[in-house]
């Protein structure tokens, strides 16, 4: 079983929200997962993510494969600190 680490959408139309989720990478986008690791809100200046980072280091450590997107999303908020 591939499991990603990835966002699935929330929100209304034109007020997107996020939720980081780790699910079976044939389940579709905002369908079934396996835990809510965090959220994210672009449309707050900041881009505020919030995240648990110790659930995310263990689903890395068991094979998680984060997405594109939710890397960089992490590499930029160790960037701000």
């Amino acid at each position: 079983m591939a499991v990603r680490i990835r966002l699935q959408r929330r929100g209304s139309t034109k007020r997107p929200f996020y939720a980081v989720v780790v699910a079976d990478a044939k389940m579709p986008r905002d369908g079934r997962f396996l835990e809510k690791l965090g959220t994210y809100n672009p449309l707050k200046e900041s881009d505020k993510l919030d995240l648990l980072m110790e659930r995310y280091n263990h689903w890395v450590g068991v094979g998680a494969i984060p997405t594109a997107t939710v890397a960089s999303l992490l590499k930029r908020a160790a960037a701000v600190g």
